[in-house]
């Protein structure tokens, strides 16, 4: 590789300054760079370009820019998100319980737990180093389960080293009751637990599944109404698996209402409905679940403490519609049918996007011991 000269730039150390040696004469700028900084790929180098981080002998400049050869770039590059991960954030936080010790949220749809890969800002973890920045210095700002970015309800966060050590424990020794209430497909008939493992799923990565060599996961459920082609339920967790309940409830053959990982894909059965069902069903853009009831041991007084919220009011608009729904009787029940893999196949369902997205796994190398997700 030709010899150049490269250095930060004196006030600001992440600033790349570099002369484009002599031999490079003829190269457009976009190629020119990315020999001199491997690291960097070409497109990213393009993208910081034409968002005017790169400037040619102090000149604004476009990646086609054909190089004569010792011009002086300098490279601005952007604020690395991952950096912000850990900031306060003025975000509102619903607060259905607080003292000096511990403190419930009552979280909303859509909004993620902790920062990884995709959501660096706007997480929970931002909004509780706002409103208490003493959690600066508990680990991961007191989080100690999770709630997967579109399931709403309610969530414990430990505002103490002390707090935060024995509610791990509790949740390990499984002291922590946590009820949901979740909208399925299909008819169930009776009460039930479902015991499965559930562990990394074999061909997606973002995705949970059944599995011989997972952990132990156990679901109880109960049912509470029953409509034409949907159930309501009543769920309790005895573990806390990444997805447990989606999972067991696609393990059932009665996947989650709204749920885009694993759900029905495109397959539902819209015969089945009233237009006004139909509309309720399609205009619900996530999984219909939500963490009803919480119930710990108090980690500094010793004392029982349970916490119960309404339902979300999404969910109650869905329930409201399908209990005034007069749907058509099916001559043979509607099969939710699930391939080897266990993935829902159907033939309208080419467009169903099997790896999801990323923010339901917020830190991949944090153990189930550290940090439950409930869902």
């Amino acid at each position: 590789m030709p010899q150049t000269q490269t250095q930060s730039n004196t006030e600001n150390p992440a600033n790349i300054m570099l002369s484009i040696p002599m031999a490079m004469g003829g190269q457009r700028l976009d190629v020119a760079l990315q020999q001199l900084l491997p690291e960097h790929s070409r497109s990213r180098l393009q993208a910081w370009i034409k968002a005017g981080l790169v400037t040619l002998d102090g000149e604004a400049t476009t990646a086609k820019t054909k190089m004569w050869g010792g011009e002086q770039v300098l490279i601005i590059p952007p604020e690395n998100a991952q950096d912000n991960a850990f900031k306060p954030e003025n975000i509102p936080l619903d607060i259905v319980f607080e003292d000096d010790t511990i403190l419930v949220i009552n979280k909303p749809a859509g909004l993620v737990v902790h920062p990884a890969a995709g959501n660096w800002s706007g997480t929970l973890l931002n909004a509780l180093l706002h409103h208490a920045p003493q959690l600066n210095d508990v680990p991961r700002a007191g989080i100690v389960h999770r709630l997967d970015k579109d399931t709403s309800g309610l969530l414990v966060v430990a505002k103490t080293l002390e707090a935060q050590t024995s509610l791990v424990r509790q949740l390990q020794a499984r002291k922590v009751k946590r009820e949901y209430r979740a909208i399925v497909w299909g008819q169930l008939w009776r009460n039930g637990t479902i015991n499965q493992p559930i562990g990394r799923h074999s061909h997606a990565r973002t995705k949970m599944a059944i599995s011989r060599t997972g952990k132990p996961a156990i679901t109880h459920y109960e049912v509470l109404e029953r409509f034409g082609v949907h159930t309501y339920l009543r769920c309790q967790l005895e573990t806390g698996r990444t997805h447990q309940i989606r999972v067991h409830m696609q393990f059932l053959k009665a996947p989650m209402l709204g749920d885009p990982v694993y759900g029905i894909g495109n397959i539902i059965p819209h015969k089945l409905m009233t237009q006004t069902l139909r509309d309720a069903v399609t205009g619900f853009n996530r999984q219909a679940l939500h963490a009803v009831k919480l119930g710990l041991i108090h980690p500094k007084t010793n004392e029982f403490m349970e916490w119960q919220i309404e339902l979300a009011d999404d969910m109650k608009v869905l329930l409201e519609a399908m209990r005034h729904e007069d749907a058509p009787i099916e001559e043979e029940p509607f099969d939710f049918a699930v391939d080897e893999n266990g993935l829902y196949v159907g033939e309208d369902d080419d467009d169903f996007d099997l790896d999801g997205d990323d923010e339901d796994f917020e830190d991949e190398d944090l153990q189930d011991s550290d940090l439950e997700g409930d869902e």
